[in-house]
């Protein structure tokens, strides 16, 4: 079922796939596995099988009910397009979500390459984002990749950030989120990597979105860049 999302950028969540597999760097300390098995642990049991993939049809609909329009991450415990996901049930979330058209729901991947192979049977209807996750120079190619899809709104989350991004190309991006990584095991991130990319967003008028430093301890740490929170979001005004 949806919840209330302590994440910045969204919120509420809605899970109706949970279960992920490691496949790059950025994956190495992944939060929604700490939680799948903490939730295990205390018998929720949608989460019997851990962080194993599966799919919830119980919850598919619950977004037709929501009467008040909602900012929806899409799977933040999964990757919708996760090589375990039928073909069909991604159809059915589509579908959902097109017909849940007062809520915008944004949906995150590291997996674009399987967007593409089924990008010609979604629906991208405009409020339906699909961003890419990125977070080192070795895996920018997953942006030229979003770039080939036929979402409306195209975002990056550029989290956690393990290395600067010398190469990183904005066009056709709406919208992009940086941070550092954040519990047991956290690397570390450099200041002058995010504000790079924060000054080339600027440049280029680009909604930027600064999450979070990170660490151990990543409330004492905070969210200021150079003296301020950066909460911008496609449509809002730039600053």
């Amino acid at each position: 079922m949806a919840s209330s999302s302590r994440i910045e950028w969204t919120e509420n969540t809605w899970n109706p796939v949970t279960g992920c597999s490691k496949i790059s760097p950025g994956c190495k300390h992944c939060y929604a596995e700490r939680m799948a098995w903490r939730l295990r642990a205390m018998g929720v049991d949608k989460y019997r099988h851990a962080f194993q993939v599966a799919m919830h049809d119980a919850v598919l609909r619950e977004p037709l009910r929501w009467r008040k329009a909602r900012l929806v991450f899409v799977n933040s415990m999964s990757d919708l397009f996760h090589e375990d996901v039928s073909e069909d049930f991604i159809q059915s979330v589509f579908d959902v979500m097109k017909r849940a058209s007062r809520h915008t729901f944004q949906v995150l991947t590291k997996r674009p390459q399987r967007v593409i192979e089924l990008d010609r049977f979604l629906d991208w209807t405009p409020n339906i984002w699909l961003g890419v996750s990125v977070e080192s120079e070795p895996w920018l190619g997953r942006v030229d990749l979003l770039r080939q899809t036929g979402a409306r709104k195209k975002f990056l989350s550029l989290e956690p950030l393990l290395g600067p991004l010398p190469s990183l190309c904005l066009s056709d991006v709406d919208w992009v989120i940086a941070g550092g990584e954040s519990g047991p095991g956290a690397r570390c991130v450099e200041a002058k990597w995010v504000r790079d990319i924060r000054d080339r967003c600027v440049q280029h008028q680009i909604p930027f979105f600064f999450k979070q430093w990170g660490g151990v301890f990543k409330k004492r740490a905070g969210r200021l860049l150079d003296g301020r929170t950066w909460d911008e979001m496609p449509g809002t005004t730039m600053q």
